[in-house]
């Protein structure tokens, strides 16, 4: 059965050293935001060469594979779902777009989120209604919040900074660090290529915005420039 040959072969790879070093650094002590999260220690380029191997895996298997209490074969199950929706056509893409919106209580982590929301949400949504995007980031929860604002990074790259513009503005007052730095990101992003579209946003909302994310958006600015905006002097 290939969800136990994947599984296997996962196991595997596995290696404890790595697995107590990602255990602290993807915050999975009690009170962080990774709290309860179960590592194999497995590098992401032994994922992503597992993911060729194994590319062609039933969306059954996939999904099965997604609800693992392990990251890395979470991670697995995600990148084959991006490396498929590539190459899908449009009733499949709908298919691993719904597949992925159903499981996202086990996309739990920044990495989950930020190297699979923009290649399937974002791509999927592009050129389509992104009013979800829009609920996504009034939710509780801190992932669907950050796949909200890092779906966006597809619409960004195609020049299209509206929608990154009117998520950021919604999520200006979030509690959480790793949306301030998501949200920063994605300003910087916009920056690099239309700068106008982001200082006109920042001179709005640079005064009252989360210092991380101020720190983030205007990370490439010269030092100049940065220290008027940490001063308010803009």
């Amino acid at each position: 059965m290939i969800y136990q040959t994947i599984l296997d072969h996962l196991h595997s790879l596995s290696n404890p050293e790595i697995a107590k070093h990602s255990q602290h650094f993807f915050k999975t002590a009690k009170g962080e935001y990774g709290y309860g999260d179960k590592f194999l220690g497995i590098r992401v380029p032994m994922i992503r060469q597992t993911v060729k191997k194994y590319k062609n895996t039933s969306l059954e298997v996939t999904q099965k594979l997604l609800q693992s209490n392990y990251h890395e074969i979470r991670l697995f199950a995600l990148l084959v779902l991006v490396e498929q929706f590539s190459k899908a056509n449009a009733d499949q893409q709908n298919q691993i777009y719904k597949i992925y919106l159903a499981n996202t209580q086990y996309i739990n982590n920044w990495d989950l989120v930020d190297t699979t929301a923009p290649h399937i949400v974002g791509k999927y949504l592009d050129n389509k209604d992104k009013s979800i995007l829009h609920e996504l980031s009034k939710s509780s929860c801190l992932w669907k919040r950050r796949i909200a604002i890092m779906s966006t990074f597809t619409f960004i790259r195609n020049h299209d900074f509206e929608e990154t513009l009117q998520i950021s503005e919604l999520l200006l007052n979030d509690q959480e660090d790793l949306i301030h730095k998501a949200v920063g990101w994605m300003l910087r992003e916009i920056g690099k290529r239309n700068l106008l579209k982001e200082t006109e946003f920042l001179k709005l909302y640079y005064k009252t915005m989360p210092r991380t994310m101020l720190r983030y958006a205007i990370e490439k600015f010269n030092k100049e420039e940065r220290q008027k905006y940490l001063k308010g002097l803009i």
